[in-house]
């Protein structure tokens, strides 16, 4: 199976007298047909980390342990597997094997076997994962986490030690089933090992949530791409930020190169997958009528140490005296810098919601449901309209509800950091 990149450049390169920052969305779309070619790499790897503590007892236990049975039946036979048990410890009930009939009904008989009980340490549950993968290097390697609980807070260094030694070797999606856990714990782990969170508001709805990241994982048929950028001498990258369809930023995880050049991890890629990227690059300011090459932003893999460049795309920078050119707003700039500050207002809002500022809520909220209104991200309005009676979405005019689900309040936090798409027809 091959899959064909291709990269498309979005921005206004005129930019008046003394401007110095250069802001570019790049959209990279993995498609068939004509375009630059990357080989699948290896053989695809899947593990499941399932939390077992006391809390999961009950319905959670069993949803978690008939969803397991499920996955691993769906698993294609030349995928390799394993199962981490975690609670206060980790145990591996099921070491890494390939997905054989046989190989199936031993690890379903595993699975059965499961009881909970004892506390929430997830660094070692990772861990346990950690060795497992690191024995299919060429491997896709994806994982997914369920826990229901808070993480030990004695477990914060260990964690962070141990999330820095999975960066780069296995993406992982974590799922929190009911209301007991944290979000930004859980997107803390998934921020840096490349994957998702979403919660998982009852025990019944684990198994459709776990079949959703299989089928995603078993799409993927490129691994380990980094989007590398080149910007010229004096030039500084401010930041790198993948805008859709999750926001993630990247500018702490740049790998140098060599000097201005830089590496930031994509993870794996499958066909018919679309993301964008938006850089801010700042330059020295030229003369009216100089033009540079900001910045070059290509994708790379490596297969058996050779790197392959699948794409590439050129940021530009001309200065102007004419307003007419540089007040013009590229849409599609200005439509992700919205989606991130709706982002960053409804985490606000939320924080001002549950220490009892209601006027910083209300305000805070207010400005994210006229942001998605502006936008049109309905599936975050939706999500708002759980927490705020909207008087006005044109005006961002709201009312913080007083009595709101938890799990509402937990799932517009959650997903908050999606995005929506500038439509088609405004793309100019």
């Amino acid at each position: 199976m091959t899959t064909q990149f291709k990269a498309e450049i979005f921005q206004n390169q005129y930019l008046p007298q003394g401007t110095r920052e250069v802001h570019a969305i790049m959209t990279v779309t993995a498609v068939g047909g004509e375009g630059v070619t990357a080989t699948s790499m290896g053989n695809k790897m899947f593990g499941i980390i399932c939390d077992i503590s006391g809390s999961m007892g009950g319905n959670k236990i069993h949803a978690a342990k008939d969803a397991m049975v499920k996955i691993v039946n769906l698993l294609p036979e030349d995928t390799s597997f394993f199962i981490v048990t975690g609670a206060s410890l980790a145990q591996l009930i099921f070491p890494l094997s390939k997905a054989t009939p046989v190989n199936k009904e031993q690890a379903i008989a595993a699975i059965k076997k499961i009881s909970a009980g004892g506390g929430t340490v997830i660094s070692k549950w990772l861990f346990e994962a950690l060795k497992q993968f690191e024995k299919m290097p060429n491997a896709l390697r994806q994982a997914l986490l369920l826990t229901d609980g808070e993480n030990d807070d004695s477990d914060e260094k260990q964690l962070n030690d141990v999330l820095q030694g999975c960066e780069g070797v296995f993406q992982c999606d974590c799922r929190g089933v009911g209301t007991n856990w944290q979000v930004k714990q859980l997107q803390k782990i998934s921020a840096k090992l490349l994957g998702t969170t979403d919660i998982i508001p009852n025990a019944a709805m684990i198994e459709a949530d776990f079949r959703a990241i299989l089928e995603k994982a078993m799409s993927k048929n490129v691994s380990d791409v980094a989007l590398r950028l080149w910007t010229p001498q004096s030039a500084q990258v401010l930041y790198c930020k993948q805008v859709s369809p999750d926001l993630v930023d990247l500018s702490n995880r740049a790998k140098v190169v060599k000097t201005q050049v830089y590496d930031y991890p994509t993870g794996a890629w499958g066909k018919n997958e679309s993301r964008d990227y938006h850089f801010c690059i700042q330059v020295q300011p030229g003369n009216i009528g100089d033009e540079m090459l900001a910045g070059r932003a290509s994708l790379i893999y490596t297969t058996n140490g050779v790197e392959t460049k699948v794409a590439e795309a050129r940021i530009l920078a001309i200065w102007t005296d004419d307003d007419a050119k540089s007040t013009k707003i590229d849409r599609t700039v200005a439509h992700y810098t919205g989606q991130a500050e709706l982002a960053q207002s409804i985490q606000e809002g939320l924080e001002a919601r549950d220490r009892g500022y209601v006027e910083v809520a209300t305000a805070k909220l207010g400005k994210a449901v006229q942001l998605a209104h502006e936008s049109g991200n309905e599936a975050t309005a939706k999500l708002l309209r759980k927490v705020v009676e909207i008087e006005d979405a044109a005006t961002g005019t709201v009312r913080i509800k007083r009595d709101v689900a938890k799990e509402d309040a937990m799932a517009l936090e959650t997903r908050s950091t999606k995005t929506t798409r500038i439509p088609k027809s405004d793309n100019k």
